[in-house]
């Protein structure tokens, strides 16, 4: 099995393990929170996309 290879943000520098991490899985993407690394998710770069598109124009800041 390959080695995966966790990505984080440039942004994330210098905050110590409090991170999201990024992915690349196949035709996929997985996330993690960097101090739990075991607990991962899977979706496709589509629906990331979408997410990230909705926390940037606000559409879900009502769920809080």
């Amino acid at each position: 099995m390959p080695q995966t290879t966790w990505r984080k943000s440039s942004f994330s520098e210098g905050q110590g393990d409090n991170c999201v991490e990024l992915a690349a899985a196949g035709n996929g993407i997985r996330m993690r929170e960097s101090d739990e690394p075991d607990a991962v998710v899977r979706t496709t770069p589509a629906a990331l996309g979408g997410f990230i598109r909705a926390i940037k124009t606000g559409r879900l800041d009502h769920t809080l």
